[in-house]
């Protein structure tokens, strides 16, 4: 079962989020070898996703989640929904985490 967190996101600027996965006992769960992906979207029934880059650091447990500015600039303010997935080298798909993402508006225009 996944956890669940939100997310802020401030229009026209770099975002950037860390995710520790544990194990069942609570420890550090090892993500060597597993393959992560993450969007978000309006509502759950939009075809049009953002994708985040998601990277992960094996042993360390950790999934960072990544936008960068000239992404973030194009995304409209308001409500959306996200999740994560880890796949392993055996195709077993898990949701890691999963919530809303605020996206606020940018005022500066550089």
């Amino acid at each position: 079962m996944a956890i669940k967190a939100n997310l802020v996101i401030d229009q026209g600027t770099d975002f950037s989020a860390d995710i520790d996965v544990a194990d069942v006992d609570g420890g550090v769960f090892d993500l060597t070898g597993y393959l992560v992906a993450a969007q978000m979207r309006k509502n759950y029934a939009s075809t049009n996703a953002i994708t985040f880059g998601a990277t992960q650091n094996g042993a360390g447990g950790k999934i960072t989640l990544t936008l960068d500015s000239t992404q973030t600039v194009d995304v409209e303010p308001g409500r959306y929904l996200y999740d994560v997935e880890m796949t392993s080298t055996g195709s077993e798909v898990t949701r890691v985490v999963e919530g809303v993402v605020t996206v606020t508006p940018g005022i500066t225009r550089a």
